[in-house]
């Protein structure tokens, strides 16, 4: 078994207190994993993952994201901080209510979907996976994710600089902003500049959609 030192750091984000703790219980006794910390979707997330220094962030969206909650601004909701995590640059599982939240989530830059009854088991794998810079997905979710058509990518109407091409490349192989900054001897306030001048270039929602789109477009090798 794995010692604290080098277990995965994990954060659990929700709205739900009961939901944040039940997650940290039932994980708690998972190998390979450490639960360093646990907070409310509506806190600030960036200082939270200051704080906490996390590998990796286990986001549960509730049981309907898009509900109005008592005494909350309706705007504010579970998907909508799940997107503004994208900076942060690291990997996140998602766990949803149901399938119809499958594509909101996935472009809102999840890498990992599992439906919220998801056994402790399932979910630590998924967190260990994404790690990797791999993609887990409940069967169940895989049609729903995997059945937009692919239509023809249209030429960069601005092309992508070397070096952004050296980050989009480690964001390929799962790389988070901080790795990528220490590969690369540049700062974590340039690797977000130049990922962001990826998305925008590339018109991508989130980094997995810019690695797919890359992809097809011929910039990079998986």
């Amino acid at each position: 078994m794995p010692t604290q030192a080098n277990q995965l750091r994990v954060l659990v984000i929700a709205d739900d207190p009961l939901a944040r703790a039940g997650l940290a219980t039932l994980l708690a006794e998972q190998p390979e994993l450490t639960i360093v910390g646990r907070v409310a979707v509506t806190a600030d997330l960036s200082t939270q993952l200051d704080v906490y220094r996390p590998d990796v962030l286990l986001f549960d969206l509730g049981w309907d994201p898009s509900a109005p909650r008592p005494g909350s601004n309706p705007a504010a909701t579970s998907l909508d901080s799940l997107a503004d995590l994208r900076e942060a640059g690291l990997p996140i599982v998602a766990l949803l209510p149901d399938e119809t939240y499958s594509n909101p989530a996935w472009t809102a830059g999840a890498r990992s979907l599992l439906l919220r009854h998801a056994e402790p088991e399932k979910i630590q794998a998924a967190l260990l996976a994404v790690i990797q810079g791999l993609v887990a997905l409940d069967p169940s979710l895989t049609a729903t994710v995997l059945s937009t058509p692919e239509t023809e990518l249209p030429p960069l109407t601005d092309p992508l600089t070397p070096r952004e091409l050296e980050v989009l490349q480690l964001l390929a192989e799962g790389l988070p902003n901080k790795a990528i900054a220490r590969r690369l001897d540049i700062s974590d306030h340039t690797v977000k500049f130049h990922v962001n001048a990826i998305l925008s270039k590339l018109n991508a929602q989130s980094r997995t959609d810019a690695v797919v789109r890359a992809t097809r477009l011929g910039l990079i090798l998986l």
